[in-house]
């Protein structure tokens, strides 16, 4: 049986293929159109899935959509009936949209897939399950766990925005549910907003700012103090109660209430240009530690209704990793497993799957040695002969390596020179993560590296950190992390027999001095507060990569790189070997490796752009 799977027109559009229930292929929207976050109808995604399994749309037994739009437009209208007549302005954009496009969604779909040869409307099954059932499906599917708690966290599906259920076997029981205007979701993207950051984008960026907030430092206790005696109303059970009149998302344009936030936390909201200054950070860091004080409640919560050893958990909260690595070492559950996917995206996925195991009823056994995402390693790939088409295609200069061994030894030697190295091999990855597939690499023993990677290759803001990709079984010795994250969703701190003594002044310092501050024998991934995001490479998923990790420490005695994906600042990672080129051409990387090929930048033909990239490709 085969079940396509569609996310669409929220952001982050996306398809997916199961074929008796196995995840053959997925992808987002945005890889083939190059605009980021596209909210549009993934027409080239699913495409892309049908042609990887050999099928025409006709041969598909249904097709699930990640929500229930009917449902989703009954929650929009309460809510403006609700705060009538506050919101009439909102109401008057929404409508048409709602009307023309999300009203008649199966019409819509069906104009989209007559694109598609052999489509017949009368034909296809449409399955419609709810949103945050398609985000738990995605988590307990595609986990090794035959039975588990499953926590969803997002900004809003239908009604919810937060859930938790029980998975075993093929079944999903709901179990509790958190009821939109109130989420843990949009509670973070207000703070996203207020701090200057773009609301569905630039959430990972305050994450990355909440270290350079001062835990102890009274500003940052007063800002938690508000968040919880005036914005929130935090239970013991994690759910939590959102204060309307300081919100605008309900009926509004904005987030926030803005001049409400400047008369509760002392300052106006940052524009996007204005410069980070330290109460931006310290608000950072207020919010993310309320946010984990949440997560783990709700976990706790979890366990406590369902008694299961292992929890998975989706939703766009369910990347904010620092979160994830607490939830790790708390100990409430004994296993832990994150959708790779885990915002909307993934619905695609867990759409397919709920459509799969509930409505159709197939049996689950779950394997334990590895989980259903194949390290998500899911979207195209390309051969030798697509990458000498795209090297005819600009007269590139590049030198091929016969062998795989060859190969990770010659790009090794680069990355212990200095160099900054595209990498672009195999199947492109599924989510928001680069693993080793559409990467740019360095020497994170480099004390230049992250700045040079910030501000010459991926020309963003100098704060954002990167992430460390690590032979699985070397983890430990880097890292204080006793379980695999292949998917890069969990912060571990950094052992402290890799740590530097800081100055007893550290934590005072400035932000970008304290950036600069020499902290471990790893600083191109060690953050302000001696962590880092980890990734665990296993030859299992992916053998390439983890024979150049190899290659390198046997070179250098360092079994890890610094891994970021392969794009520059609000483009989508690269998906073909064309945009691997336009890339490696439009920044300061030093080497590309293709397939087999390695191509040196002092030896390209000179570079004439088309157009102005860095206007296409705003700041995210």
């Amino acid at each position: 049986m085969t079940i396509l799977g569609i996310s669409a027109f929220y952001h982050d559009s996306a398809a997916a293929i199961i074929q008796d229930g196995k995840i053959m292929a997925a992808a987002q929207e945005e890889r083939f159109t190059r605009k980021k976050h596209d909210e549009s109808f993934p027409i080239n995604a699913v495409k892309f899935c049908l042609q990887y399994c050999g099928l025409q749309i006709n041969e598909v037994d249904a097709i699930a959509f990640y929500d229930k739009p009917l449902l989703k437009f009954e929650r929009l209208l309460e809510t403006y009936y609700g705060f009538a007549p506050k919101g009439l302005i909102s109401y008057l954009q929404a409508m048409p949209v709602w009307l023309r496009e999300k009203m008649f969604l199966k019409r819509v779909m069906h104009e989209e897939l007559e694109q598609l040869p052999g489509y017949d409307k009368k034909k296809v099954k449409f399955l419609f399950p709810e949103h945050h059932l398609s985000h738990a499906a995605s988590a307990f599917y595609s986990s090794p766990f035959q039975e588990a708690a499953i926590l969803t966290l997002d900004g809003v599906g239908e009604w919810a925005t937060a859930s938790i259920s029980k998975g075993s076997g093929n079944s999903i029981e709901i179990l509790k549910e958190l009821r939109f205007p109130h989420s843990p979701g949009l509670l973070y993207s207000a703070f996203t907003y207020y701090l200057g950051f773009k609301v569905n984008s630039g959430e990972y960026k305050m994450m990355g700012l909440a270290p350079y907030g001062i835990a102890d430092s009274p500003q940052t206790k007063q800002y938690i103090q508000s968040i919880k005696e005036v914005l929130i109303d935090l239970k013991p059970d994690g759910s939590l109660w959102l204060n309307q009149e300081y919100f605008n998302y309900a009926t509004g344009l904005r987030m926030a209430d803005d001049e409400k936030w400047q008369n509760l936390f002392g300052f106006k909201r940052r524009n996007e240009e204005d410069e980070l200054l330290q109460h931006h950070c310290n608000m950072a860091y207020a919010i993310q530690a309320v946010t984990e004080e949440l997560v783990l409640l709700m976990a706790a919560e979890a366990k406590r209704i369902t008694n299961c050893a292992n929890l998975c958990m989706a939703g766009g909260v369910a990347l904010n990793c620092v979160a994830n690595g607490k939830l790790l070492r708390s100990g409430i559950f004994e296993n832990l497993f994150v959708q790779p996917a885990a915002g909307d995206a993934g619905g695609a996925v867990g759409a397919a799957q709920a459509a799969y195991f509930i409505h159709f009823g197939k049996e689950r056994i779950a394997t334990t040695a590895q989980d259903e995402m194949q390290g998500a390693y899911l979207g195209p790939e390309f051969s030798d002969v697509d990458v000498e088409q795209t090297l005819r295609k600009y007269k590139a200069v590049a030198q091929k390596h016969e062998t795989v061994d060859a190969l990770t030894t010659a790009t090794a030697l680069l990355l212990n020179d200095g160099n900054v190295v595209g990498w672009f091999q195999g199947r492109m990855e599924f989510g928001p993560r680069a693993l080793g597939n559409r990467s740019i690499l360095g020497d994170a023993r480099n004390a230049e590296m992250q700045k040079k990677l910030n501000l010459k290759i991926k020309y963003r803001e100098g704060f954002r950190p990167f992430a460390p990709s690590v032979l699985a079984e070397e983890a430990n010795e880097y890292f204080e992390l006793d379980a695999a994250s292949p998917y890069m969703l969990i912060v571990a701190p950094v052992k402290k027999l890799h740590r530097k003594t800081v100055p007893d002044s550290y934590h005072q310092l400035p932000m970008m001095e304290r950036l600069y501050t020499l902290r471990s024998d790893l600083p191109a991934i060690t953050h302000v507060d001696f962590s880092a995001r980890v990734q665990t490479i296993h030859p299992e998923t992916n053998p390439r990569y983890y024979q150049l990790l190899k290659s390198f420490k046997q070179l250098t005695g360092y079994g890890l790189l610094v891994n970021t994906s392969f794009n520059v600042r609000g483009e989508p990672p690269v998906c073909t070997p064309d945009d691997a080129y336009k890339c490696f051409m439009r920044t300061e990387m030093d080497y590309l490796v293709l397939g087999n090929y390695v191509l040196t930048k002092s030896e390209q033909p000179n570079w004439q752009e088309s157009s102005d990239w860095k206007k296409e490709f705003t700041l995210d």
